[in-house]
């Protein structure tokens, strides 16, 4: 069975970092890839970033690209999100997750088909 968990969220102030941590346990990590979504109250779930199985490519939704930064270290079991230059819109709780089948990559919601119980991130000041 499949257990991601993640860690890392809190209040920040805009224009604030924060990373984001998730470790993974139940399959072999470094076949999957992975990914982060988040959902801020009231909206639907939203694609955030996702890595290749590899570690080769990434990809990000429009409303994070030059500020976010997805990373993962498999022999850590762990996908990380450096989060930078942060504003109120980015208040959600951030969920990481990845495909149910190994050697599948991914560039959008479609792909995490499984995820933790997430985090909350809140930007305010």
């Amino acid at each position: 069975q499949v257990h991601l968990v993640e860690s890392g969220g809190g209040l920040v102030h805009p224009g604030g970092s924060l990373t984001l941590s998730c470790i993974a346990s139940g399959r072999t990590f470094s076949n999957y890839a992975m990914g982060w979504l988040r959902q801020a109250p009231g909206k639907e779930r939203e694609f955030v970033a996702s890595i290749t199985w590899t570690g080769g490519s990434v990809y990000y939704g429009d409303p994070v690209k030059g500020r976010f930064t997805i990373s993962r270290d498999d022999a850590k079991n762990t996908v990380y999100l450096q989060m930078n230059s942060l504003k109120p819109e980015d208040t959600a709780v951030y969920y990481c997750g990845g495909p149910r089948s190994p050697f599948t990559d991914f560039g959008g919601l479609y792909g995490l088909e499984l995820w933790g119980i997430g985090t909350r991130v809140t930007v305010s000041a």
